[in-house]
């Protein structure tokens, strides 16, 4: 059976320019799921479950308000405050499943097409290791090549960034490649560019089982990579801020782009 979901096999870098540099970079993988193929996943693959354990898999919980409801109304409700409707068009979301049981995503990131499979919005939901998370949603008003947006932050991340900072996004997304990149910046110019490579593989069992002995306990070493950086940057003297509260409010709309 023929999936519009696929692998994207690639690696993440963090580079921090000011007040001091440090970088990071490791290999990865994704899966962009197109949320209405969930459950056709579930029963096509072996090694692939939705909202149960197995080698890999998927859980609403661990997306949106982490209530366990299935995602694309969620992602419709918050799209429908905007005034976008996407009239049935697909929603695909790029974040790493759970592997053994466990993920944690820094970033996840929903594409919202409209019917003719023109991108009409982006959103870009943010966790930290405080168990919070939140939602920018961007609408695309330029769909074609490179899409470039930005937004103010609202949500602490990072013990070493602070509050006042605007993010900007390029992301470019084709069926053999993905590449999203994320600037953090204030008055001065960045404070940290983010940047993440993929390039496209078909899914299947056969391509699960090659990644997950290519990567072996990704997610375990995602969140191992950033507390022993964090514990890096104490040392180098980076100086940690303050925790500020998780924005109370639905996720945040942004109507600007460019």
């Amino acid at each position: 059976m023929n999936f519009s979901t696929r692998l994207y096999v690639g690696a993440v870098t963090h580079r921090r320019i000011r007040p001091r540099n440090h970088c990071l970079r490791y290999r990865a993988f994704w899966m962009l799921i197109d949320l209405d193929e969930l459950s056709s996943l579930h029963r096509s693959l072996r090694l692939f479950s939705y909202n149960r354990f197995n080698l890999v898999s998927f859980h609403d919980g661990d997306h949106g308000d982490t209530s366990g409801k299935p995602l694309r109304p969620l992602v419709e409700q918050s799209l429908s405050r905007e005034g976008i409707d996407l009239q049935n068009g697909a929603i695909k979301l790029l974040c790493m499943p759970r592997i053994f049981g466990y993920v944690f995503n820094p970033l996840s990131i929903y594409l919202c097409y409209g019917p003719s499979g023109i991108l009409r919005a982006i959103l870009y939901e943010v966790r930290n290791t405080f168990g919070e998370r939140h939602t920018y949603v961007l609408p695309v008003l330029n769909p074609s090549g490179v899409i470039e947006q930005h937004c103010c932050k609202t949500f602490y991340v990072s013990p070493f960034l602070d509050m006042d900072l605007g993010y900007r996004f390029r992301i470019s997304v084709h069926d053999e490649r993905i590449s999203i990149a994320i600037s953090a910046s204030d008055a001065v110019g960045p404070q940290l560019i983010a940047a993440l490579t993929g390039t496209a593989r078909d899914l299947s069992d056969r391509a699960l089982v090659a990644l997950l002995v290519s990567h072996p306990l990704l997610t375990v070493k995602v969140i191992f990579a950033i507390y022993w950086h964090a514990a890096l940057m104490v040392l180098k003297g980076f100086r940690v801020r303050s925790r500020s509260s998780c924005p109370r409010t639905p996720p945040t709309p942004v109507r600007t782009e460019g």
